[in-house]
């Protein structure tokens, strides 16, 4: 089939600048704020010297524990889960390295960083409890929180003595798979400019739900929701960082009340590694016993984490491979001393696809069997725990057509048995998996005499496609070019149902929910279309019977009028309708899926990996635009293959800071690192989830991608690394 591409609409004013960020707005009379943070993993503020600062030029205020501007409500579920609880500058009690303990208000950024600096704090330091490797040594039962919107994160295991299941199995791995600490990194930092007129707040936030984000701040403020205006039509990057709200944003809406003037808060590269946010360290121990013909016996997945918000078993295990017997538990590490733990792009997925990817992957070795034999013996057509079958499902093409892009046959099952020069060469595969869903939302299409229409949402666009997306789809359903859509997104203003779609750019979820809500809203558009030119002053089609849309006309008994004609000669302004869809069905679980196939280099001498090729073969339902469609596949590999190569929060486990709070050091792919990925899709609608027939596919990418890598790297060096990311110093040991 055919897929359709369009170029991104909003490219044009991204490369020359006329996008509009948070940070780039400014409003009369504004001052701005830096936020002054720990030097200690624990203990107290015993006091703080502000008379340099206050002295130094253009300082306005200096907020502290001591003196800070109202805080109201808390935030409530599940923001409570997934972002910080406290407010910002609650007391002088200290819970990690990092944290917020004043913000210096002054005319210019310059004058807030430099009076920020001569903020003196003193503490009653006390030892943290911010080692991960020493915390998981005692974990806990996590705790049961209801209103999560993830659904059942908590898996209980399954009444089986899966010890005597493994040790029955003829072939069996048993081993542990570490996931360090991970920072969103994304281009465009938090950043919020906030305003306050006659008891009512507009801010410029970045954000990934507007219509949320209104609603945590109207909580924590103390004022209704209707009174909190978000804009944010351009969001430089979010990876979940994005989806809920922090101190900067909290901080700048408090600060304008109390100073009765404009706020701008942008927040360090430095301090994002602390204030907004992370994903978790997580140590997954896992066992695979299996009949010697391959069939899987018993599946035993126990993660230790930081934080619920991170639980692969849940996640991954349940919905990857069929077996008799399968236990899974989550336990966690509660009371450390570090920033707060959040959702992070696939979370649970990515953990979990590189664990249990990994394993299959030792499994087969063990088995003497190929890798994809071995996944295809274990095929699951409903989800493990629950069984209810999945709606569409074509993972043994993405197997079949990815081996043949990609040349599997040309991989040998010896590692080491393939070389160029100093290099070793190396294949591995892997599988990803990811949960589909969407909500009920609303959108709204315009009809404008000029020709143009409108369509109209809350939703956000992270750099995911949704300008475009909504253009092409709402020109399919008004049958007119896409130049002659305008769409609207990314203010709280803007129509929303108002319950998890709320949450806008989130879950590879928007497109699958926003767009069939574009379809009801185009055909209820339509029907206000033609009443009008049934009843309207001045319509050439008034009294007529029978009136037809077609391709953006209207046509009855002989007479035809152009909607932007029609409008101009009953001299009105717009005609449209919002649509709201329904819950999709629930007797059937939705995923998309992805076969990932990998050849890594690694040279003899040094160890140092690098990426060779990337084939990937996806199952995510239509694909609407074949252009951003392969955009977000792309940038979802290089992101999972990021975790594999580099990235990892370095947390010094004495005092809770984390030692590589930079760019610098923080490493991330850059060119040099990547190759050219191979992206192909089946593109197989599944109307069950939604009338376009599209599936999530915004994180697929990412998940599995770590594993694949890993794989080849074994399969180049007979290594197996089973902690990220994969470095040369753990090949040369």
């Amino acid at each position: 089939m055919a897929q359709p591409a369009m170029n991104r609409i909003d490219a044009r004013a991204k490369v020359t600048g006329a996008a509009k960020y948070a940070a780039d707005h400014s409003l009369p009379g504004m001052a701005y704020g830096h936020m002054v943070t720990s030097t200690v993993g624990k203990g107290r503020v015993s006091s703080m010297n502000l008379g340099a600062a206050r002295a130094a030029g253009g300082v306005i205020e200096i907020y502290t524990p001591d003196n800070r501007p109202a805080f109201h409500g808390t935030l409530p579920p599940p923001m409570n889960v997934f972002a910080e609880t406290r407010h910002p500058l609650a007391d002088r009690e200290i819970h990690y390295y990092g944290q917020v303990v004043a913000l210096v208000v002054a005319e210019s950024i310059e004058q807030a960083r430099d009076a920020a600096e001569l903020v003196k704090v003193t503490y009653e330091a006390q030892a943290p409890n911010s080692d991960f490797g020493q915390a998981k040594q005692h974990p806990a039962e996590p705790p049961v929180l209801p209103g999560l919107p993830l659904g059942k994160l908590i898996e209980k295991p399954h009444r089986v003595d899966i010890q005597a299941a493994l040790a029955a199995s003829e072939v069996r791995v048993e081993e542990t798979y570490d996931v360090p600490p991970r920072h969103h990194m994304m281009m465009e930092p938090h950043a919020a400019v906030a305003a306050w007129q006659d008891g009512k707040l507009t801010i410029f936030s970045g954000t990934q739900g507007p219509a949320a984000h209104a609603l945590e701040l109207a909580t924590v403020l103390g004022v209704q929701p209707t009174d909190v205006h978000v804009v944010s039509p351009y969001v430089g990057g979010g990876f979940g960082g994005k989806a809920f709200t922090w101190a900067p944003t909290l901080l700048a809406a408090a600060s304008a009340r109390a100073l009765g003037r404009p706020i701008k808060i942008v927040t360090s590269r430095e301090q994002l590694f602390t204030v907004t946010g992370h994903r978790p360290a997580s140590s997954q121990t896992f066992g695979l016993g299996a009949n010697r013909d391959g069939r899987l016996n018993a599946i035993k997945h126990h993660t230790i984490s930081q934080s619920i918000v991170e639980d692969p078993g849940y996640r991954t295990t349940q919905k990857y491979y069929a077996t008799p017997n399968a236990y899974i538990k989550l336990e966690i590490t509660p009371g450390m001393n570090l920033p707060t733990a959040t959702i992070m792009r696939a979370p649970g997925d990515e953990a979990g696809s590189f664990a249990l990817e990994s394993a299959m992957d030792e499994l087969a070795m063990r088995l003497g069997m190929d890798p994809i034999e071995l996944r295809m013996k274990n095929y699951l057509e409903g989800t493990l725990v629950e069984g209810t079958p999945f709606s569409s499902k074509h993972l043994e093409e993405c197997y079949r057509v990815g081996a043949e892009r990609f040349g599997w046959s040309r991989r040998r099952a010896r590692p080491g048995a393939v070389t160029d020069g100093d290099w070793l060469i190396g294949m591995g595969m892997s599988t990803a998996i990811l949960d589909s869903g969407r909500a009920p939302t609303t959108v709204r299409v315009t009809f404008r005499p000029n020709g143009t229409a409108t369509v109209a949402c809350a939703t956000s666009d992270a750099g995911t496609g949704m300008w475009t997306i909504m253009a092409m789809v709402a020109a399919r359903a008004l049958e007119v070019p896409a130049d002659r859509i305008k769409p609207t997104l990314g203010d709280s203003q803007l129509p929303v149902a108002g319950g998890s779609d709320m949450y806008g750019a989130v879950g590879s979820a928007a497109t699958a929910t926003v767009t069939p809500a574009i379809l009801v809203a185009a055909q209820e558009a339509i029907d206000a279309l033609v009443e009008h030119a049934r009843t309207a002053g001045g319509s050439p089609l008034r009294g007529m019977g029978d009136i037809r849309y077609d391709k953006g006309r209207l046509l009855g008994e002989g007479t035809s009028a152009e909607f932007g004609e029609l409008l101009t000669l009953t001299r009105t302004a717009e005609v449209g309708a919002q649509g709201t869809t329904s819950e999709p069905d629930r007797s059937h679980a939705y995923a998309s899926y992805a076969a990932h196939f990998c050849e890594v280099k690694v040279n003899r001498w040094t160890g140092e990996p690098r990426l060779s090729r990337f084939t990937t073969v996806v199952d995510a339902g239509a694909i609407l635009n074949a252009t951003t469609a392969r955009n977000q596949i792309t940038g979802g590999v290089l992101f999972g293959l990021a975790a594999a190569m580099f990235e990892e929060g370095k947390v010094e486990g004495a005092t809770g800071r984390i030692s590589n709070a930079n760019l610098a050091d923080y490493l991330l792919p850059v060119n040099a690192d990547t190759a050219e990925i191979d992206v192909h899709f089946l593109d197989y609608p599944d109307t069950g989830l939604s009338p376009t027939g599209a599936r999530g596919i915004g994180e697929l990418g990412t998940v599995g991608a770590a594993a694949a890598f890993a794989n080849a790297v074994y399969n180049a060096t007979g290594k197996r690394v089973r902690s990220l990311p994969i470095t040369a110093d753990k090949l040369l040991t």
